[in-house]
């Protein structure tokens, strides 16, 4: 299925993995909101809503940029009402913007915790509610959150309470939310990597560590495609795993998406929050493609 005309409300898509899923969408003719914070350069990171605008409209789609923080009730409400303006309604939600904080306890500020929270699950479950009377009236809609499966083990939380909680708040929101708008046929599912993502964050930490391999931001743009395309009613509540999720899907060519060529399966830096079920089937899918 294409995305043409389809309207697509993304947050953090000034660079990284929201920009990537914008720019996937823009080759299909979609119409994109680019919702984020930067509207002048930052001084260490590239991108900003404008030059992700830019870039979706010479790929194909169209694109407007509003500058919104979705801590604040208000800069939500008027993104939304924007691109209903602009385009008429909303087809598809996708919660990308995250704040990342990995510290112990003992070493996170109560600011910080406000900070990861407020932004990754309050900012998500915001910006879903005041999205849900838009995503009503689409013909396929879908709320696709980039946040983790509900792996509940110890490991994934002792190093980093506060962000592993705000990570985990996101993926609470689709588990309750597929339950809650199944009736309006709205679906809601969560996106993951199997590895690293070489975003211009993680590039400045690889420069500093060589043995981190990632893989390109278009894995992640590949696999939304696919979960966006998928008809609304049959496919929601669903933790999809990049890399699984593609091999599902006919998918065998994985050296394309290779920060560094030539990178073996094996090499790759695995990221955060892994299922273990996943995994298992992942590595049996491998297997059998050999």
């Amino acid at each position: 299925m294409s995305l043409k005309n389809k309207v697509l409300f993304i947050t953090g898509a000034s660079r990284g993995i929201g920009e990537a899923i914008a720019l996937r969408a823009a080759r299909d003719g979609a119409k994109i909101a680019v919702v984020a914070k930067t509207a002048e350069p930052h001084p260490t990171l590239p991108g900003t809503i404008h030059t992700a605008v830019e870039k979706i409209n010479k790929a194909g789609g169209q694109a407007i940029g509003i500058q919104c923080d979705i801590r604040h009730q208000d800069q939500v409400t008027e993104a939304i009402n924007k691109t209903v303006e602009a385009y008429g309604g909303i087809d598809i939600v996708v919660n990308n913007a995250s704040a990342l904080y990995l510290q112990n306890t003992e070493n996170t500020d109560v600011s910080k915790f406000d900070l990861v929270n407020s932004i990754n699950t309050r900012g998500t479950w915001m910006v879903s509610k005041f999205a849900i009377p838009h995503l009503k009236k689409a013909e396929n809609p879908h709320i696709l959150n980039l946040s983790p499966p509900l792996s509940m083990e110890t490991k994934w939380f002792a190093p980093h309470v506060a962000y592993t909680m705000a990570k985990y708040g996101m993926s609470m929101c689709v588990l309750g939310m597929a339950g809650e708008l199944k009736k309006y046929g709205i679906a809601v599912n969560a996106l993951w990597p199997y590895s690293l993502i070489s975003t211009s964050a993680m590039l400045l930490v690889s420069e500093k560590n060589p043995s981190i391999k990632t893989r390109t931001t278009e894995i992640m743009s590949d696999s939304a495609h696919i979960i966006l395309s998928k008809n609304s009613k049959e496919a929601s509540g669903n933790f999809y795993l990049d890399e699984l999720l593609l091999r599902e899907n006919g998918v065998s060519d994985f050296e394309k998406y290779n920060t560094t060529p030539g990178t073996s399966l094996n090499s790759l830096t695995r990221d955060f929050f892994l299922d273990s079920t996943q995994i298992q089937k992942l590595m049996s899918l491998r297997k059998s493609s050999k």
